[in-house]
């Protein structure tokens, strides 16, 4: 499940301050949430053969998946991008089922790019950037194992490629935390539900909202100083 963090306490002499801010962002949040939700176009679903051809497929969870689609749709070559679930032991999961914890599966993407106009070793390197890669079994303001960071290859050049970015990551890195982004084998990868597909084009005011209040962007200014360019 989506979370936020846990907030101290204020004093006695700040809580009047804190009601009003908390009655702001309330009634920014109803505003937000209030609103029609507007339904995707179709479906989404991940691409099945035949892909494009001379395209290939990277897989990448990096928390929350309305933003990992989001960051690769901006990436030039990027074709096609499908939110889902995999990494886990139950086939066909439900949103519900992966957020529960129980399924072993996190949140991830399927990117289809076309190799000729960018390089699976340059979308690695771009996702670095688009992560937290220091926090273990989160991003941000999501907590737990759905929520953890893992490129899956889909071939062993693909494996190679992310740990070679990674060997050259750890020597350049603007940080001191260790890095705990998994580098794993591509699993089964089963779409989510439709409302989850394009989230970020489809409810674009809740979209903001969420990735705002969660922090993404401030903590990834605080680690790499720079947004991730495509």
């Amino acid at each position: 499940m989506r979370t936020t963090p846990n907030k101290t306490t204020p004093k006695p002499t700040q809580r009047a301050f804190w009601l009003v801010m908390a009655l702001i962002v309330a009634v920014i949040g109803w505003w937000v949430y209030a609103t029609p939700r507007q339904t995707p176009e179709a479906p989404g679903a991940a691409v099945t053969a035949p892909l494009p051809e001379g395209s290939e497929v990277a897989v990448f969870a990096g928390g929350c998946f309305w933003c990992t689609e989001a960051d690769f749709d901006k990436v030039p070559g990027v074709l096609a991008t499908t939110s889902g679930y995999t990494g886990g032991k139950t086939a066909n999961p439900t949103y519900a089922e992966v957020s529960s914890h129980t399924t072993g599966h996190a949140e991830a993407v399927q990117v289809i790019f076309d190799p000729s106009q960018v390089s699976y070793r340059q979308l690695v390197d771009y996702f670095w950037r688009t992560i937290d890669p220091t926090a273990k079994d989160r991003q941000f303001c999501d907590i737990g194992t759905p929520y953890r960071t893992v490129i899956f290859a889909t071939s062993a050049e693909q494996l190679q490629a992310a740990q070679t970015s990674l060997a050259e990551l750890e020597k350049t890195k603007p940080f001191t935390e260790p890095i705990v982004t998994q580098l794993v084998m591509a699993d089964d990868f089963y779409p989510a539900e439709a409302e989850h597909q394009n989230y970020h084009q489809n409810n674009p005011r809740r979209y903001d909202f969420y990735r705002a209040g969660c922090g993404r962007d401030a903590r990834l200014a605080q680690l790499w100083g720079e947004p991730a360019k495509p």
